[in-house]
């Protein structure tokens, strides 16, 4: 019965996914008056969760293997699709950036949120055997 917990994995990948997300959105904002700058985002968590929820955990065979030096592993860096480029190149929209942090503080409590009531959901069990 508690060989596989796939929720609070889903929960873990989920928050893990929305401070990544935190970070990247951070470095766009940081980077929003550098000429010739693409804003930059994270693959969704839907389509992370996908490719990686089969292998459940991702094994480096050195420190840093896979790690951008703002990414958690196994998360793809892609240009955002939706920005456009200033005639100086810089394609950060600082309302875009703003919007993408509410959403990511949104990703982030829901993950909270069913970690919590997992586990509240597990004590409860537990304690009626």
């Amino acid at each position: 019965m508690f060989e596989k917990l796939e929720i609070f994995r889903m929960a873990q990948a989920m928050a893990m996914h929305a401070g990544a997300r935190q970070s990247v959105v951070a470095q766009n904002m940081a980077n929003a008056d550098t000429p010739g700058y693409r804003a930059q985002d994270i693959e969704s968590f839907q389509t992370f969760y996908q490719t990686h929820s089969a292998s459940h955990s991702t094994h480096t065979t050195r420190t840093g293997h896979l790690l951008d030096d703002r990414t958690q592993p196994g998360l793809v860096l892609i240009d955002d699709p939706i920005a456009v480029a200033d005639p100086n190149g810089n394609s950060v929209s600082l309302e875009s950036e703003m919007l993408k942090a509410v959403d990511i503080k949104n990703q982030h409590d829901r993950a909270l949120a069913i970690y919590k009531s997992s586990l509240d959901v597990l004590r409860l069990v537990v304690s009626r055997r």
